[in-house]
């Protein structure tokens, strides 16, 4: 299997380095904090892999797939004869920049360069690079270890080859890509994410609704249907002549219901309030124990969907 090098160790890149590891990758793992990968990475990936092992997702021993995941002291290191890079340093333009220009100059010149951004777009900071045409954006949802989705999207520079190629590695490694076709800020994943979330704090904010029942929505409602399928195939299967009756005769509400949604809704002086409300349920000093419980559930999502 092809080198990978995964440059930054935080939540992101360690879930990135068990990804490849797991799918018989040799992987070289670096963070600008000389401690992060043996101190906190490390650990934390044998965690989440014990986790897959535990859910029936794991092919080898926990020994075994850890083995592939090494630190290397520096970026020349980590890529110096990697197929494969993926960046995931701090979310700033300058700092993706740098890092960048080193990822490039000490890479093979056949290596596909992808940033792991979750909104600044590619041609912001993949244009100066050596080589630009093997640079993409493969942004995936965090813990990538566990979600197999991975947003594609090509810069100005950026080689059909090279876009090909990265699917097909990833897809082998077990994600689902999809592609951006044009370059737009936060890609499709946060677009959507935050078109919802900020539409959520508009009607707990103005007192329509408590957090809990916004959430109970989602998860006793529209999540259990897009957990299977989509919201296109969703208005597609509710009603009987199919997506073209649904907008048809829906159309109308969908237009004044989008006319009066906040997503620009000024939450300055009620996010505090809302904070309190979800520490009253889940104090903030329980959030990491909350975090595996979420994984579990998860994972047990996703056993679901496989075996269905």
């Amino acid at each position: 299997m092809a080198n990978v090098a995964c440059i930054g160790a935080g939540t992101v890149g360690r879930a990135w380095a068990v990804v490849f590891a797991r799918a018989g990758h040799e992987v070289r793992l670096h963070d600008a904090n000389p401690t992060e990968v043996l101190e906190r990475s490390l650990p934390l990936a044998t965690k989440t892999l014990e986790l897959l092992a535990a859910a029936g997702l794991l092919e080898e021993s926990v020994a075994t797939v850890l083995a592939r995941i090494s630190d290397a002291d520096s970026i020349a290191t980590a890529v110096a004869s990697a197929a494969y890079v993926q960046e995931s340093v701090r979310e700033d333009v300058e700092t993706k920049r740098e890092v960048f220009s080193a990822i490039a100059d000490a890479a093979p010149e056949t290596a596909i360069l992808a940033s792991s951004t979750s909104a600044i777009r590619a041609s912001e900071f993949l244009g100066h690079i050596r080589a630009p045409e093997r640079a993409l954006v493969a942004h995936p949802v965090n813990p990538p270890s566990l979600i197999p989705l991975v947003e594609l999207c090509a810069s100005a520079w950026t080689s059909d080859a090279t876009l090909e190629a990265a699917r097909a590695l990833l897809t082998a490694a077990g994600m689902k890509p999809v592609t951006v076709l044009k370059e737009i800020d936060g890609f499709l994943l946060n677009r959507l994410q935050f078109t919802l979330v900020a539409e959520a704090m508009h009607l707990v904010g103005e007192g329509y609704c408590s957090i809990e029942d916004i959430d109970r929505v989602l998860t006793e409602g529209l999540a259990l249907r897009w957990a299977f399928i989509g919201p296109f195939e969703v208005a597609h299967l509710n009603a009987p002549d199919g997506f073209k009756g649904f907008v048809e005769r829906l159309g109308p509400m969908m237009r004044h219901l989008a006319a009066e949604a906040q997503t620009t809704y000024d939450w300055t002086g009620k996010a505090q309030a809302m904070h309190g409300q979800l520490a009253a349920r889940i104090p903030v000093a329980d959030i990491a124990a909350r975090q595996a419980w979420r994984d579990e559930q998860i994972l047990r999502l996703r056993q679901l969907k496989q075996d269905s």
